[in-house]
């Protein structure tokens, strides 16, 4: 078992995840912390062993943890981070605060982050990811974050110096984002709310929002034009690649590439976390193999294999 600090929040040895993640799928938290704030947060990252490693984790909306658990600090943070400030014309938002909450907050106050509407999970995990819908992403609007560092040290980080690319940022080894400073345009509230139920009747029409998935599995592969350098991310989508490797459908175990957009890897209801990253890695496979074009994983996968030696 751990040393760990005296905390104010909630530690939970052995803690299951699978409820905690939209998959419904993986093994154990060797330890679950819940901070009750900022503070206590950097307190305990202050206090921690340094080789004991962390890791963050929003409502699980783009993550697989494998059947065997996470080892070492698993840090969930709740309704001490999940405040939303909004201004004249910025907003500032709590790492946990829903992406979809913040876009309808904002809408009322006529500043547009509809583009957070369909995006699922919560401000944190889109800063990482540079989270982006139709058009927009993080980095359009993002001017700073604030981070505890492993050390615990609070500090906060300009947007540039996150370096945000396509689903991707750069962030200090075990940092934690705890809050976000948005400045987005400014717009009618109507027409902004408008757009939203827009947005929601485009994707239920065109995704599997009723069946466990994870979200887009993979990243669209970034084309290539005649000299070799490369185009637009969205010259190609995923979904048309894995179409074209004939795995629509393509199942193992209860995981199963679903038939109404074969871009999102689907519990069917038994699946283990094995299930579904083999037959992840199997479509990467047959992608390769038809058209020469090796996909990125955008789900991240995180803990060990049950074949792997499990957390303690």
């Amino acid at each position: 078992m751990l040393e760990l600090p005296t905390v104010r929040g909630t530690l939970t040895a052995q803690r299951p995840l699978a409820d905690l993640t939209w998959m419904r799928v993986g093994g154990p938290a060797e330890v679950l912390f819940q901070p009750a704030d900022v503070e206590d947060l950097s307190d305990f990252l202050t206090a921690l062993d340094p080789a004991v490693p962390v890791f963050p984790m929003g409502v699980g909306s783009n993550l697989i943890v494998r059947d065997g658990g996470i080892s070492g600090v698993v840090i969930r943070m709740g309704r001490g981070f999940n405040g939303i400030e909004i201004g004249d014309d910025e907003a500032t938002v709590g790492a946990a605060a829903l992406d979809a909450h913040v876009a309808r907050k904002a809408a009322d106050a006529g500043l547009d982050l509809t583009f957070l509407r369909t995006i699922p999970g919560t401000i944190g995990g889109a800063v990482r990811m540079n989270a982006g819908c139709y058009g927009t992403y993080m980095a359009d609007v993002l001017q700073s974050v604030t981070v505890v560092l492993r050390d615990g040290t609070i500090t906060e980080v300009t947007a540039d110096a996150l370096q945000l690319a396509y689903r991707q940022s750069t962030l200090p080894k075990g940092a934690v984002i705890v809050s976000a400073r948005l400045s987005p345009p400014k717009a009618a509230s109507e027409m902004l709310q408008q757009r939203m139920i827009d947005q929601l009747a485009k994707r239920d029409e065109t995704q599997p929002t009723k069946d466990r998935t994870a979200g887009s599995t993979f990243r669209n592969p970034a084309g290539f034009s005649s000299t070799g350098q490369a185009d637009d991310v969205h010259d190609l989508k995923a979904w048309k690649v894995i179409d074209g490797a004939g795995m629509r459908g393509a199942s193992i175990g209860g995981a199963v590439m679903n038939t109404k957009h074969s871009n999102f890897l689907t519990n069917t209801g038994n699946a283990t976390a094995a299930d579904l990253e083999d037959l992840g890695e199997l479509v990467r496979k047959k992608v390769y193999a038809s058209q020469g074009i090796e996909l990125e994983w955008e789900i991240k996968r995180v803990g060990h294999r049950s074949d792997e030696e499990p957390a303690k």
